[in-house]
């Protein structure tokens, strides 16, 4: 459903030069309800995904694009966004990256891009044009170097003729916000751009200059939520244009870095976290920022080193990877990722096998007889009801009690406390299995920690295998979400 501009309505408006000498500064908000909204986000306790890193390549404008692959190689950043006018290489003297490179400069920036093994992503702040011809020119630039990303400013309102391009070419276009003069320097300027266009047109969020023009970025990532296409993640040492005003490394400013970290989370963003680092007395060595940068990220990530084993796709979130034995199904919600289990008694298991791991998701009863569960090491590809005497059950069941309670090795080890939240709401579960030593934390507690072997219904173990999520019935389905896997 389109949300509508007049429910963005403004309650505070701030000059962008920023606040007086000495002032507190005056962050204007979006509106009263999306101030509400980010006030009443509890972000401390969101378990933080692992996003990518890239640099604009701006960071790097006192060097070649040659040169910037180079550093890039030496961070360990593995992509980049071209920005048009750079110097090429400087054996190249007068060649500039951008749309009007020869086939020969085209030729060497490509062989340049596959000796660092950075992955060209991204083009811009480009200026598309006006017209059908100049877009395509940048287009069909794109294309031949294989750029995902478009980020520009368009200069019409009429976006038909670049829905048109984005359909044909399937490259993404985002709306930058530079600060204002720029048409599109406030949030809902760009929401009201991208809102109900083809999905792949969204916002090229600067958290940088939103908080230079006085707005909360928190805010404004909120309000585009699934239009954010790309980031370039700033943080500032304060907001407004103010003298001593600066860029600085993120989690060193007022930029509510992890906050962002954190919404992006929540939205599920599968992009990159782009460095744009614009400080003049640091141009010439953005290095030591970029690695303070990508210290603090790591440093509050909760899932590095995880895979998301169920993805959200072009279409949206689907089973990909996933495949379903017995009788019921689960739906996947395509726009939220949640698992309903539907019918049973199946098993939805992902295709690849597993030794040693931590699997991390969350789970939801509908009512308090829910009844499912977590398969771990289901040895063979399950092609009948065999497969439960040969791999470990973890349950999911508030009703039943010992060793078939919530938490429990079902049928063969009852969990050690009790820890299940009441039905409705999330739960998160963790589950490390190394060796034979079996962990299970139920929303923070440990339930199990067990050397497994079998018993009860459990005649044999493998000590590698397919993971499974049950579902029993129609009448009390159990749902999951956030299905995150690390091989150890």
């Amino acid at each position: 459903m389109k949300r509508t501009i007049a429910a963005l309505i403004l309650i505070a408006v701030v000059a962008a030069a920023g606040p007086a000498c000495g002032a507190a500064p005056q962050i204007r908000h979006i509106s009263a309800d999306l101030q509400k909204a980010v006030a009443a986000t509890d972000y401390g306790s969101v378990r933080i995904k692992s996003f990518p890193f890239a640099s604009e390549a701006w960071t790097f404008r006192k060097f070649t694009f040659a040169e910037t692959l180079k550093k890039l190689q030496e961070l360990g950043v593995g992509a980049i966004e071209a920005f048009p006018g750079q110097a090429l290489a400087a054996e190249l003297p007068g060649a500039k990256f951008d749309e009007n490179m020869t086939d020969e400069q085209v030729a060497f920036a490509k062989e340049a891009l596959k000796a660092s093994g950075v992955t060209l992503y991204g083009y811009g702040v480009v200026d598309i044009g006006r017209t059908e011809a100049s877009m395509r020119k940048v287009f069909d630039f794109a294309r031949k170097m294989g750029i995902r990303v478009l980020v520009c400013e368009p200069a019409d309102d009429d976006f038909t003729l670049l829905e048109k391009l984005v359909k044909e070419y399937a490259i993404k276009i985002a709306i930058h916000n530079h600060p204002a003069p720029s048409k599109y320097n406030l949030p809902e300027t760009v929401f009201s751009h991208v809102d109900g266009k083809d999905p792949r047109i969204g916002s090229c969020a600067d958290s940088g200059h939103w908080m230079r023009g006085m707005n909360d970025p928190r805010e404004a990532f909120k309000l585009l939520a699934g239009r954010i296409l790309d980031v370039h993640l700033k943080d500032r040492s304060d907001f407004g244009t103010g003298k001593g005003v600066d860029d600085v490394a993120w989690g060193s400013g007022k930029g509510r870095i992890r906050d962002l970290l954190a919404e992006l989370t929540l939205q599920d963003y599968d992009g990159y976290l782009t460095m744009e680092y614009e400080n003049e007395s640091e141009a010439g060595d953005p290095m030591p920022a970029f690695r303070k940068s990508i210290a603090y990220v790591k440093s509050v990530t909760y899932y590095d080193g995880y895979a998301q084993i169920l993805r959200r796709g072009w279409s949206g979130y689907e089973k990909y990877g996933w495949n379903h034995y017995g009788p019921g199904y689960f739906e996947c919600d395509p726009k939220t990722g949640v698992l309903k289990g539907q019918g049973g008694m199946g098993l939805l298991w992902n295709g690849k096998k597993v030794r040693d791991f931590v699997l991390e998701c969350e789970f939801k009863c509908s009512t308090p007889t829910t009844n499912s569960g977590i398969f771990l090491r289901v040895p063979e590809v399950p092609v009948s009801d065999d497969y439960i005497t040969h791999s470990i059950e973890i349950q999911i069941d508030d009703t039943s009690t010992g060793i078939h309670h919530t938490g429990a090795a079902y049928d063969i080890e009852a969990p050690k406390a009790l820890a299940s939240r009441p039905t409705g709401e999330w739960n998160h579960m963790r589950i490390e299995f190394k060796g034979m030593r079996l962990k299970v934390d139920l929303n923070g507690k440990t339930v199990l920690d067990w050397n497994a072997h079998p018993g009860g219904k459990v005649r044999d173990l493998s000590p590698e295998g397919y993971i499974g999520l049950q579902n029993h019935d129609s009448q009390s389905p159990p749902f999951f979400r956030n299905v995150y896997l690390k091989e150890l």
